[in-house]
């Protein structure tokens, strides 16, 4: 099992810069999950772990040892990527086996090891299939095999799930689930999906740009955001985010007031989750016309027109009107967040 720091790392093409600065010790057996969109560093940082990218500054240490200047195979780490990276003139049970031939480990541990591998995924009747007569949920099955196989110090796992559909990635993402409680192997998985980071992560890193945004549980970065940034990538949807000003308490915005917050004077971005509003029959803190309304089977999700903003609110299932109608809602103080109108930084 590994620890791996991650010492001040950064990462410059030129003038670029793809990662700054990036400073995080992974604990031993942690599943963390690097999220961002697309751009912002993630794949840049795992492939630096994995030592397919040079860092320009900073260190890696694995496990106690410093791997800089180690090549990939020997860092003792093993990558899933999303495009499992199959042999196709092989059948599963040889992809699976091949790290073994590879690495020259006894002969006689193969078997043992394939099936054992196979088994946790679920394989075992597909052994003697070449990939092309799997579906993408079995191939990436393949490919968290033949990761598995090695037993590996460190997993590094590069969106796996983003070439399946979404049935199939609700059932893969399950399996990762399962596995990484059986293992006990450290993992870094790399995703902009931020559903797989909250139901996956230990802990999760929110990256933009090169710069690391926020380090929590899935808990406490969607419970108290850094910044409006990760208050608006964390969570489905995202967290109503308003724009106003505070006056002795009371905040104010477009068909939106809010009073009894404990904040100074000055421009802020209101935010609050669509779960925490409640509507109400009387005009309230927030009004608006309906926009739409998704029937989500245990709920019905709206869009409120409310002044220049678009908010979302969540109500029950039973919810029923038209859209256009107008519908008011009150936000309880206490559960509002505030971030600076200028640095998008939240206000303690």
């Amino acid at each position: 099992m590994a620890e791996i720091q991650l010492r001040n790392i950064s990462k410059r093409w030129g003038s670029f810069v793809g990662v700054a600065n990036f400073d995080l010790t992974i604990a031993d057996r942690e599943f963390l999950v690097l999220l961002g969109p697309s751009g912002c560093g993630k794949t840049t940082t795992m492939r630096m772990i994995a030592g397919l990218e040079d860092a320009t500054e900073g260190d890696i240490i694995i496990d106690g040892k410093r791997v800089n200047n180690l090549d990939p195979k020997d860092r003792d780490v093993a990558m899933v990527f999303q495009s499992y990276g199959l042999y196709p003139h092989i059948d599963v049970y040889e992809n699976i086996r091949f790290p073994l031939k590879v690495r020259k480990v006894d002969p006689a541990t193969h078997d043992e090891r394939v099936m054992r591998a196979a088994r946790m995924v679920e394989l075992e009747d597909f052994l003697h299939r070449k990939p092309a007569e799997l579906s993408g949920g079995q191939r990436q099955r393949v490919a968290l095999a033949r990761a598995i196989v090695r037993e590996p110090n460190v997993f590094l796992m590069d969106e796996p799930l983003s070439n399946l559909d979404a049935k199939l990635r609700v059932s893969t993402r399950a399996q990762i689930k399962n596995l990484s409680h059986e293992l006990q192997v450290t993992t870094v998985y790399v995703t902009h999906d931020q559903v797989e980071a909250m139901t996956l992560a230990d802990r999760v890193v929110v990256m933009k740009k090169g710069v690391v945004q926020q380090v929590g549980s899935p808990t406490e970065i969607y419970d108290r955001p850094a910044n409006t940034f990760v208050a608006s990538f964390i969570g489905s949807p995202a967290m109503n985010l308003i724009t106003g000003r505070i006056t002795h308490g009371t905040f104010a915005g477009h068909n939106v007031e809010i009073g009894g917050l404990d904040a100074p004077d000055g421009e802020v971005v209101l935010g609050f989750r669509a779960e925490d509003a409640a509507l109400s029959d009387v005009p309230a803190q927030i009004n608006g016309r309906l926009y739409t309304i998704e029937l989500l089977g245990d709920a019905t999700m709206l869009a409120v027109r409310a002044g220049r903003e678009m908010v979302s609110v969540k109500a029950g299932k039973e919810f029923r009107a038209e859209i256009g109608d107008r519908v008011s809602f009150s936000v309880p103080t206490n559960i509002c967040h505030l971030f600076d109108a200028g640095t998008g930084e939240r206000i303690a």
